[in-house]
């Protein structure tokens, strides 16, 4: 794309394209313009995905599996870029280097500008690296966070069930003399007992802000 792009420009003497210097300025300077737009498409991305993470989506819609592709795209977009603005600034240094070829002034001022963008480009790469990491982050919290509420519902519901269950256990018990067996309010203190003291663990974590 840069090519075509630099291609129908020099068709149409919008820039300079007299020498091979300027040639390669002109080519260099399309190349760094598609390396900014697909940074500020990865950066869109990654506004989004902040949106979707911390403010929009509810947590029981979110789908943290593609979350983590667009994550991971976005990473490997980003160090693609990265590489290739180091691979540039080389490429500029090598062809800027002192020599005893005269470069065209067009083309001189050309790298110059080339390089200062490089340089722009790479830190602007560098700090959307950095936040993709804090999504990348953030969303692993919100996923342990999710798994530790669940496992936290279980713990709970074991915990008020538990009462019951050794109550039911006592009275299921298989021995000859139990004075319950033959009390006529024996069954009903039974399921008595199980309902309270189901309910009170329930109220007791209700009370202490664990539910």
């Amino acid at each position: 794309l840069p090519f075509h792009l630099y291609a129908s420009q020099a068709q149409r003497h919008v820039v300079p394209c007299s020498s091979a210097e300027d040639v390669l300025a002109g080519l260099l300077d399309a190349i760094i313009d598609r390396v900014a737009d697909i940074l500020e498409i990865a950066q869109h991305d990654i506004d989004t995905l902040s949106r979707e993470i911390f403010v929009s989506e509810p947590r029981a819609k979110r789908n943290y599996n593609d979350i983590l592709s667009r994550i991971g795209r976005g990473y490997a977009l980003i160090s693609q870029a990265r590489e290739s603005l180091v691979s540039f600034g080389r490429l500029v240094g090598f062809v800027a280097r002192p020599s005893d070829l005269k470069i065209p002034k067009s083309a001189e001022r050309g790298f110059k500008t080339i390089t200062r963008d490089i340089t722009a480009l790479s830190d602007h790469a560098s700090f959307l690296a950095n936040n993709i990491n804090f999504v990348l982050d953030a969303t692993l919290g919100l996923i342990s966070n999710e798994q530790n509420s669940i496992i936290k519902i279980f713990s709970v519901a074991a915990v008020v069930f538990l009462p019951p269950t050794l109550i039911a256990s006592i009275y299921g018990m298989n021995f000859d003399f139990m004075p319950e067996l033959s009390w006529i309010y024996g069954y009903p203190m039974a399921l008595g007992l199980m309902v309270l003291f189901a309910v009170l663990p329930y109220f007791f974590f209700k009370y202490r802000g664990w539910l």
